[in-house]
């Protein structure tokens, strides 16, 4: 309740940090207007809270600093994060910087995911990030780009449907364009001495394990640093889907099933975002770093770099 947003210095100093994927990234946002029509930019994203953004969590996270400054920069609007518990504990703090990724996941006002936490960011009319995969997908193996490792509960639409919050499902892409997975949990646990270093580390935060208890895949919440090998950047894309308004659907409170519909009916949008993604792509003439760096070069600042026609 007294969280303050970031100061214009807190928020440059936010880009010089992570300058770096939005430079090799050339992020581009695309939305939907309530009449199905997509729009690039954040047009068709609801400026009045609370809003819920429901979406597929990258390799790494990669997608998460581009989205959070580009709301900042586009729409004035901070988007609250939801994050993994582990986040907020000293084990991920590092001694050698003035500024941590601990600190800056504090200063843009993400919370621990908890209901307790949901509710309150919902309280506060605000516009919240969550991501169901978690861990599982933002840790995913090789060949499991893309896809979602959602659990079966669909509580955060009942809790939407309480608030009569807008829930905004959306996709992303790009981390095939910017790196290679060479080494995944997998791989790791088969090499001598850092297999039992994971193992052991994982054994200390199970802890931060809110999975702990489901079944399927997404109960692991193994963590651990992927090796991942940089490409010559290609480019990251966002699509922010058709608004969902949970205004007048209370009845989700009690009836399970026709939550459990809805939550399906997110979940296939978010699949179907990144397909369409990732087919449209394929027309982006400025999808290579190359050409994007020519373009701007002689002709438009960055987030004016063309991209394919929606």
């Amino acid at each position: 309740m007294d969280f303050l947003p970031p100061s214009k210095s807190e928020f440059k100093l936010a880009i010089n940090g992570n300058g770096f994927l939005q430079n090799l990234g050339g992020p581009v946002f695309l939305s939907t207007l309530k009449d199905g029509k997509i729009v690039r930019g954040l047009d068709g994203v609801p400026e009045e809270g609370p809003v819920l953004f429901v979406g597929y969590h990258m390799l790494m996270g990669l997608e998460l600093s581009p989205l959070v400054l580009q709301f900042l920069h586009e729409k004035k609007i901070l988007v609250r994060g939801i994050a993994h518990p582990s986040l907020f504990s000293d084990r991920v703090e590092s001694e050698n910087k003035e500024f941590s990724f601990y600190d800056y996941t504090k200063l843009y006002g993400a919370l621990p995911v908890s209901a307790s936490n949901l509710f309150k960011l919902f309280k506060t009319k605000s516009h919240v990030l969550l991501y169901p995969g978690g861990a599982r997908e933002a840790l995913h193996k090789k060949g499991e780009a893309y896809k979602l490792f959602w659990p079966d509960q669909p509580e955060f639409v009942r809790m939407a449907a309480r608030f009569e919050a807008t829930i905004v499902p959306f996709g992303v892409i790009g981390e095939d364009d910017l790196a290679e997975l060479v080494l995944d949990y997998d791989d790791m646990m088969k090499i001598p001495y850092l297999g039992d270093l994971i193992r052991s580390n994982n054994e200390k935060a199970q802890e931060f394990n809110f999975r702990a208890g489901l079944s399927g895949e997404v109960a692991n919440q193994d963590l651990y640093i992927p090796g991942i090998v940089p490409k010559i950047p290609g480019r990251l894309y966002y699509l922010f889907g058709k608004p969902i308004q949970m205004k007048g659907r209370k009845e989700m409170l009690k009836d399970r099933e026709k939550a459990r519909e809805l939550y399906l009916l997110i979940k296939s949008e978010v699949e179907t975002s990144m397909k369409y993604l990732l087919k449209k792509r394929e027309q982006d003439s400025y999808r290579n770093i190359i050409d994007r760096s020519m373009y701007r070069a002689f002709c438009a600042p960055m987030d004016q770099v063309p991209t394919f026609e929606p």
